[in-house]
C-alpha cells in the first residue's frame, strides 16, 4: 500500500470501526500531544489503554497505564503509537504476538518505518503511517470547519450522532 496518501475512505473505515485503542507513548503531562489525543479520543466514545512503562499502574485521565501491549488486559482494535520511529519495530512486534491482532496500526505524525508496516500488513493488519487521528477525526467530521479550517471535505449529508462531547462521528466519503 502507498502510505504517502490515503484516501478519507480508507481512514474513516478505520476510525469507524475501532472501539479499543492501546496508546503507546502516552503522557500524563497535560501539554503533550499524546494526553491531549487522549482527552479527545475518549471524549468521542472510544476505550483508550494508555501504555507508558514509566507510569505503569497510574492513571492518566482515569485510565489505568500498562506497562507494554502484553500487559493489557482486552482486546484492542487500534494500537497508537505515539513514539521515535525508530521504536516502531519493536512496537510492531508486541502488537503481532497480541491474540487476537489488532486491525489497525497507526503511527502518529512524524512517525513512520516502512518495514514495520509491511510486516503488520502481512499480517492481515491496516496501517496508518504519519497521520493523528484526532486531526483526521475532526477533518471526516467536520470539527475542524468549525473553527474555519478548511478540511477539504464537503458533504451534504447530516452527521451522525455518536456518543461523545460534539461527536458528530466520521463521514464515510
Amino acid at each position: 500500500m502507498n502510505h504517502d496518501t490515503y484516501d478519507n475512505s480508507y481512514i474513516a473505515g478505520i476510525l469507524n470501526s475501532v472501539k479499543t485503542i492501546a496508546m503507546v507513548g502516552a503522557s500524563p503531562n497535560d501539554v503533550r500531544p499524546s494526553y491531549f489525543v487522549l482527552k479527545y479520543l475518549l471524549a468521542k466514545g472510544f476505550s483508550v489503554l494508555p501504555i507508558n512503562p514509566g507510569h505503569a499502574g497510574k492513571q492518566i485521565l482515569g485510565q489505568t497505564v500498562y506497562a507494554s501491549l502484553a500487559d493489557l488486559p482486552q482486546p484492542v482494535d487500534m494500537v497508537d503509537i505515539f513514539r521515535a520511529s525508530s521504536a516502531v519495530p519493536g512496537i510492531v512486534d508486541q502488537a503481532l504476538k497480541l491474540d487476537p491482532l489488532p486491525k489497525v496500526v497507526w503511527m502518529q505524525l512524524g512517525v513512520r518505518n516502512d518495514e514495520a508496516a509491511a510486516r503488520a500488513e502481512a499480517a492481515g493488519i491496516k496501517v496508518v503511517m504519519n497521520r493523528c487521528p484526532k486531526i483526521e477525526y475532526g477533518k471526516l467530521s467536520g470539527e475542524i470547519g468549525w473553527t474555519g479550517v478548511n478540511s477539504g471535505v464537503l458533504s451534504s449529508k447530516k452527521p451522525l450522532m455518536r456518543q461523545g462531547f460534539q461527536s458528530f462521528g466520521v463521514r464515510q466519503k
